[in-house]
């Protein structure tokens, strides 16, 4: 029986492009070789395709501040195949190969924003993950946000700012409405790149032109006191929650840092210490806030657990990170299901969803 081919989508251009790099290592560690054949697809922070080998596709793969992709590997380009025979071609000749499904493991913007899933979509290869809408609307936490609070879900109070309408902005007004310390950070942007907490005026100043180098729209939240609480989901028309985990960070809050470089940034506190009753809520929140959202195949809710145990949704990451200090696989492992499995499972989900939407009409005849 010929193996399923899984084409591995990394690095990208983005702001978490190392992230990606050490998330996809780990995929490629994991994955189950008796029942999968690995093409590994790198892609450049200049946005080049590299046909990768797997033996020598990392730099300096051990160190999380100096890891890269290895640019010596041949230039691809992705060609869309008749029914559905979808290849990647070698730049400059050479025989193409054939990908059945493809697991980006891309984080952050030109990756998991929707833009890679629309190139996916159009080229007709399955991939994991949320589609095009449940993407993009995860990665804009504005939009998120506005959808959470309609469907009833508790978030943060929060102000939205584009870099071309900031007059009337003071530091009085914003404080005023939303209190002090306050979080400013990027509509379009993960793992706390960008991200400060600011306390007075000069911070804030200092805060919002750091936002605004990564995005042209930033948010103002209101700080939440209470727990960092993550909750993993998995499914596509029927989801489920995984166990709750708890982020104890060591530094102000859970900076890039934190979540990818010192690991002793954070004590990960799997399963976390809870009560039955607001693990269940949490997990409910979650599965409600990954439908709302239009989320398929994978997610990571984020919350904040206050003194009185309500869950407050901090942010969905529907790539969440695969290293190995990333609490969706762990969230998942406590649950049952071991990082093999987990991979199989997204897989076979991004089958599923890609079977299901063949049989659409796309004509009236």
């Amino acid at each position: 029986m010929r193996k399923i081919n899984v084409g591995i989508l990394f690095g990208g251009k983005s702001t978490e492009h190392e992230v990606s790099l050490q998330s996809a290592k780990n995929v490629i560690d994991a994955i189950d070789k008796q029942k999968y054949e690995v093409t590994l697809i790198g892609i450049d922070k200049s946005g080049r395709w590299y046909l990768n080998d797997r033996s020598h596709f990392l730099l300096n793969e051990n160190d999380p501040k100096l890891i890269a992709l290895n640019k010596s590997s041949i230039n691809m380009m992705f060609v869309p195949g008749a029914e559905g025979a979808q290849a990647i071609s070698p730049l400059g000749g050479g025989s193409a190969s054939h990908i059945d499904v493809v697991f980006p493991v891309l984080h952050g913007a030109c990756g998991e924003d929707g833009t890679m899933q629309g190139l996916l979509k159009l080229a007709g290869i399955p991939f994991v993950g949320a589609g095009v809408l449940g993407s993009a609307v995860g990665m804009d936490k504005d939009v998120a946000k506005r959808l959470l609070r309609d469907a009833g879900i508790p978030i943060a109070k929060f102000i939205v700012v584009h870099k071309w309408d900031q007059e009337g902005l003071t530091f009085s007004q914003v404080s005023g409405e939303l209190g002090l310390p306050l979080f400013i950070k990027p509509a379009n942007a993960g793992s706390s790149v960008g991200v400060s907490k600011v306390r007075n005026e000069e911070q804030f100043q200092a805060a919002l032109a750091a936002a605004f180098q990564y995005d042209t729209k930033v948010l103002i939240e209101e700080f939440i006191e209470g727990r960092e609480v993550e909750c993993a989901v998995l499914g596509n028309e029927a989801p489920i929650a995984s166990r709750v985990g708890e982020i104890k960070a060591q530094q102000e809050f859970y900076s890039y840092e934190a979540k990818y470089i010192d690991e002793n940034g954070a004590v990960l506190e799997i399963p976390a210490n809870l009560p039955e009753d607001v693990i269940k809520q949490i997990q409910t929140v979650a599965v409600k806030a990954f439908k709302v959202l239009c989320c398929e195949g994978m997610a990571r809710v984020d919350f904040f657990l206050t003194k009185d145990n309500r869950a407050v949704i901090n942010e969905i990451n529907t790539i969440p990170g695969f290293t190995k200090i990333s609490m969706y696989p762990k969230l998942w492992e406590i649950s049952g299901i071991a990082y093999p499995d987990l991979i199989d499972r997204l897989i076979q989900l991004a089958l599923e969803r890609h079977a299901n939407e063949k049989e659409l009409k796309t004509d009236r005849v």
